[in-house]
């Protein structure tokens, strides 16, 4: 990983530990979300990450989840991730199911 920029670094760190979190102890996640369901899996296909104009990182997030027995679904998630006291927090989120009604 030395070899990426140190953007592309903290995003793909924040990235991992997130989903690990979210679907291994969402204890940890639970306080910041209305979570209704019992387990969920994510899948992550792709990532890219990219540094702000204000040293701050944003990172988009595609991939594939699945909750309880429900379908599988796509997803597409947004973070801003933001330096304070030389810790990574992030600041915004956005996500949104690819979900279509084609019929």
């Amino acid at each position: 990983m030395g070899d990426k920029p140190l953007w592309e670094q903290i995003g793909s760190q924040f990235v991992q530990l997130y989903y690990q979190h979210f679907d291994n102890d969402r204890v940890k996640v639970g306080d910041l979300y209305s979570l209704p369901f019992q387990a969920i899996q994510h899948i992550i296909t792709a990532q890219d990450h990219q540094p702000t104009p204000d040293s701050c990182v944003m990172s988009m997030v595609m991939g594939q989840l699945k909750a309880d027995q429900d379908q599988v679904m796509g997803f597409q998630q947004v973070f801003l991730l933001r330096n304070f006291d030389n810790k990574w927090l992030c600041t915004n989120e956005m996500f949104r199911l690819s979900l279509h009604n084609f019929a």
